[in-house]
């Protein structure tokens, strides 16, 4: 896989990335090029499918709409971002090439890759443009982190562990099995 060429002061725009070969995976982040990692791992992708089957499954005739890596999001000119999974419940930002402006929610499944930039760059960005959910999804620890945009911020992350139940603040009906998504068993104890 290689990254676009470029220099570390020059900024790219959504019409430069538009111009980037299949080959040359990427996103930009204020005009930065940060490369994207290598195809992810199957444990990686075994979870992001259980994740948008489950959302899929509850929105089924609602009119938000699940979308899955690759798919573009262009939340500005400088700011273009392929998120693990995210959602649109506003329809017109759909267009026959992208997700014009910031989903709804938003799910990152961390690698050793991407996890600081999950964590840092892209929290701030999605705050930045006001995506209402982000979830940080940790393959290795089996957690969750949910945050939630309160008066233009995120707070601190409401954290679940892979035994745990999870709703999605967006949609609290829709009850997430960590188990489940994590593919092992539940351990209960008893009270």
């Amino acid at each position: 896989m290689g990254a676009p060429a470029h220099k570390l002061d020059e900024r790219y725009t959504y019409a430069d990335y538009l111009l980037w070969s299949d080959d040359q995976r990427g996103e930009l982040i204020d005009g930065q090029v940060w490369e994207m990692s290598p195809a992810p791992t199957i444990k990686h992708q075994m979870i992001s499918n259980r994740i948008v089957t489950c959302i899929s499954n509850f929105l089924a005739g609602k009119p938000c709409i699940p979308f899955s890596a690759p798919t573009d999001v262009v939340l500005d000119e400088e700011n273009v971002v392929q998120p693990d999974i995210l959602v649109v419940c506003d329809r017109s930002k759909l267009t026959d090439a992208c997700v014009k402006g910031a989903p709804e929610l938003i799910v990152e499944i961390l690698s050793p890759s991407t996890g600081l930039k999950d964590r840092r760059e892209k929290k701030a960005l999605y705050e930045r443009f006001g995506v209402l959910e982000y979830l940080l999804v940790d393959p290795a620890n089996e957690i969750v982190e949910r945050y939630t945009l309160t008066d233009g911020r995120y707070g601190a992350p409401d954290i679940y562990g892979g035994d745990e139940p999870m709703t999605l603040t967006l949609f609290p009906e829709l009850e997430l099995n960590l188990w489940e998504i994590f593919d092992k068993e539940r351990i209960t104890t008893l009270t």
